[in-house]
């Protein structure tokens, strides 16, 4: 077994996003299409044979303890009782507050490459249950692939999406989740459909009911969101702040990536089924 792991953290879309209901918790119940696309942060973890956990590139304005990354290998530590500890190095590509679920994939990529590194031998299944402890998001990137979500995001199901091309467009904002999903005005009540009717209805039935008090809230996001969408039916990724639109072909894609360019940080995308986390590791 090599002393290091060098992993992707994709980022992932949500293709329509639904809020039906908000448990007593205060958790929303959502219904979502998330599709793993082929944009991701780059993690490097190295074996420590100390204990300790250190991330040696730090990320601007989140206390070391506090980070994702550094609560996953901790979590993993507690739950495995290993001795083993690991540096941790992120190449950082994902925006934060972006929707785009890269603090959840950083997670995810931490207890899947840890996993592996310190030959625990744990389970998809073992894994999500404890990522789940992080971040709701974290599940589907343990799992990999293209899913059905609902509850607050943990009940998968895999599905298998179409795979265009998109474009997706920063518009230099962080926007709160928190924020967003205490605002009175959310819309909390959309009518549950089945999986099957989700599917069957595509792309031009979707939506996400966050997006109406994102584009209130923050006007650089309305302001993206209505340029974008004169090319391609476009939407909120999550909460935000990113936006997509979809193509059926790069060359489109990257003819109007390199207009929004000029005003925006952009990205080209490919939608995948299947995750890169998961090839790298030989899943």
């Amino acid at each position: 077994m090599s002393a290091s792991l060098t992993l992707p953290a994709p980022a992932k879309l949500n293709r329509m996003l639904h809020i039906v209901g908000r448990r007593d918790d205060g958790y929303h119940e959502l219904q979502t299409l998330f599709q793993i696309i082929d944009l991701s942060d780059r993690l490097t973890l190295t074996l420590r044979e100390d204990r300790e956990i250190h991330l040696t590139t730090p990320v601007s304005g989140v206390a070391h303890e506090d980070n994702l990354m550094v609560r996953a290998a901790r979590l993993l530590q507690r739950a495995s009782g290993t001795t083993q500890g690991a540096n941790l190095t992120i190449e950082k590509k994902l925006p934060m507050g972006g929707g785009l679920g890269g603090g959840s994939s950083n997670a995810a990529t931490v207890l899947a490459g840890l996993n592996q590194l310190w030959q625990l031998g744990l389970s998809s299944e073992a894994l999500a249950t404890l990522g789940l402890q992080l971040g709701a998001d974290v599940p589907v990137f343990i799992h990999g692939h293209s899913a059905w979500a609902e509850g607050i995001g943990e009940k998968l199901t895999i599905v298998t999406l179409d795979t265009p091309w998109f474009v997706i467009i920063h518009p230099s904002v962080s926007v709160s989740t928190p924020l967003i999903f205490q605002d009175p005005e959310l819309t909390r009540d959309s009518r549950p459909i089945t999986m099957a009717r989700a599917l069957q209805g595509g792309a031009s039935e979707w939506r996400n009911d966050c997006e109406a008090i994102v584009r209130k809230r923050y006007p650089l996001v309305a302001e993206a969101l209505d340029w974008l969408t004169q090319y391609a039916p476009s939407r909120l990724t999550g909460t935000g702040a990113c936006l997509f639109a979809t193509f059926e072909s790069e060359k489109a894609a990257r003819a109007v990536a390199e207009l929004a360019g000029q005003r925006w940080p952009t990205w080209v995308a490919r939608g995948l089924n299947i995750s890169p986390l998961q090839d790298a590791l030989g899943c």
